[in-house]
């Protein structure tokens, strides 16, 4: 009896201790102890969970679609030892930064040097760990260059819209100032043809003077 209630209170403990991380496990993955396995889930980085539970030691993430990792997302794993990165298309421009500041303060970085860039193509197959903040800033570049020009470009359009807008108005303008123009000129003849009506249908008196 008394090793039976043993049993039991070490159970309950178990659970007990396992609990928060249990309850913290994101939907699409299975936990179990201190490991988070997300991988073969399809997962891109918009449906990648939003947080992990804190006592979370080892997250499997390999065999998705992702393509960055989200700003901030392992930051407060503080017990956090190992991720499994590899077999993601990770695209290494601008949002890529966090990944691999994170990765280069890893201690154990033998583990992260198949973590590879997909695309772009001038990074295709390059370590993200080794990447230098120059030639992720230069993809920063292109894509503040393409927005620029896309601006440039929108701008442009507008100006011709409202140039066609001008040219219509004044158009208009000077068709109205020909319309009322006409106007005037009609109602000033059909004045003096009134005119010219009443005068010639005066009658004439002849008076006799005696």
């Amino acid at each position: 009896m008394g090793r039976m209630m043993m049993h039991w209170f070490w159970l309950s403990s178990l659970v007990v201790s396992l609990l928060p991380l249990v309850s913290g496990c994101p939907p699409s993955c299975s936990c179990s102890s201190a490991i988070v396995d997300c991988s073969y889930k399809d997962l891109t980085s918009a449906s990648l969970p939003s947080s992990f539970p804190t006592t979370t030691q080892v997250i499997r993430l390999e065999q998705n679609n992702l393509l960055f990792m989200p700003n901030g997302l392992l930051d407060p794993l503080l017990s956090l030892r190992e991720v499994y990165l590899q077999h993601n298309p990770w695209h290494c421009d601008c949002d890529i930064l966090y990944l691999r500041n994170w990765l280069q303060g890893q201690q154990t970085k033998g583990l992260y040097r198949d973590v590879t860039c997909a695309s772009p193509e001038p990074l295709q197959g390059r370590v993200i760990m080794y990447l230098t903040e120059d030639e992720l800033l230069t993809t920063c570049q292109y894509w503040y260059c393409n927005l620029a020009l896309i601006s440039q470009v929108c701008l442009f359009i507008f100006i011709i819209v409202q140039g066609i807008l001008l040219i219509f108005i004044i158009f208009s303008l000077r068709r109205f100032q020909k319309i009322a123009r006409e106007a005037r000129r009609t109602a000033k003849e059909l004045r003096q043809n009134t005119d010219n009506y009443t005068y010639d249908n005066i009658p004439l008196y002849n008076y006799d003077r005696t």
